[in-house]
């Protein structure tokens, strides 16, 4: 009995926590999508629109859809550029691996350094007058010297697309690394023995095996890239336009800007649908038995 009271008494809290800083916000985020209008439309303050938010999003909105192209594509690259040069990485440092010792510390630098102060850092040494990256161009490629890569849509969506590569591949690395120490040295030994190339034996050994932390890895890393908003906001602001706008700096912009509260909260419910699919995947993963 005094054991189940402590057990209480301990789950409790988390429960409260759990409620307070999850489960609550999105009920009210529920309700306000529900309940409060679009401030550009006369009255429409605290008065009851039903679905209309939603269908002004999917119907009546280019900007929407134009934001949702946006996180997908920026998703998809940020996702698949950083796994496969984090693996490439974590081969080289892995243990055995060339390199070890002199760039795992180096690694963790990117990693230690908030989103919002590398977009920041990537503002400036993109800036086409002192930028680090425009002195670079104008000594080794001339003709890259001088441009304006924060002005044009398909450069400045090319360099938030940098800016968060360069950002995530240290952890993914360093998980990538745990997962390979994982796959069984006599396995590879083994087929190493039998003739296999190098290739052969990543392809049909390592790669098997490495299978569930890759998975881990594109789920968890693909959440993050769907509600990015940090780097985008300090590094572009989502511009030039809107070639550069995400779905949260979407809700951002008409929220909070425009005060389209009820607006931006059904967006935001709209976004948290595949976070919830990745979400489960992810835990599936991670708490799968054996």
């Amino acid at each position: 009995m005094r054991d189940n009271t402590l057990k209480y008494l301990l789950v409790l809290p988390a429960v409260v926590v759990v409620f307070a800083t999850a489960i609550w916000p999105l009920i009210e985020a529920a309700r306000l999508s529900f309940t409060v209008g679009r401030l550009n439309r006369p009255g429409s303050l605290d008065q009851y629109l039903g679905w209309e938010n939603y269908a002004w999003a999917f119907l009546e909105e280019p900007a929407f859809w134009n934001s949702v192209w946006v996180t997908a594509v920026y998703t998809t690259l940020t996702v698949g550029l950083t796994t496969i040069l984090a693996l490439g990485l974590a081969l080289l440092l892995a243990p055995g691996g060339r390199l070890r010792s002199s760039a795992q510390t180096l690694l963790i630098l990117p990693f230690a350094m908030s989103p919002a102060l590398i977009g920041v850092s990537f503002r400036f040494m993109f800036n086409p007058e002192f930028g680090l990256f425009d002195a670079f161009f104008g000594v080794l490629i001339p003709p890259l010297a001088d441009v304006s890569w924060l002005a044009d849509p398909t450069l400045a969506f090319a360099v938030v697309v940098m800016a968060d590569v360069w950002g995530w591949i240290p952890f993914l690395t360093l998980v990538l690394i745990g997962g390979l120490a994982s796959v069984p040295r006599d396995t590879i030994e083994a087929a190493q023995v039998d003739g296999a190339s190098g290739w052969r034996v990543f392809r049909d050994v390592t790669l098997p095996q490495l299978g569930p932390v890759l998975a881990v890895v594109i789920i968890l890393k693909s959440i993050f890239s769907l509600k990015t908003f940090d780097q985008v906001f300090m590094l572009t602001n989502g511009g030039p336009g809107t070639a550069t706008q995400t779905l949260s700096h979407y809700i951002y912009f008409n929220g909070m800007k425009y005060g389209q509260i009820g607006y931006s909260a059904a967006v935001a419910w709209l976004m948290v649908i595949p976070m919830i699919f990745l979400t489960y995947a992810y835990a599936k993963f991670v708490f799968r038995k054996g």
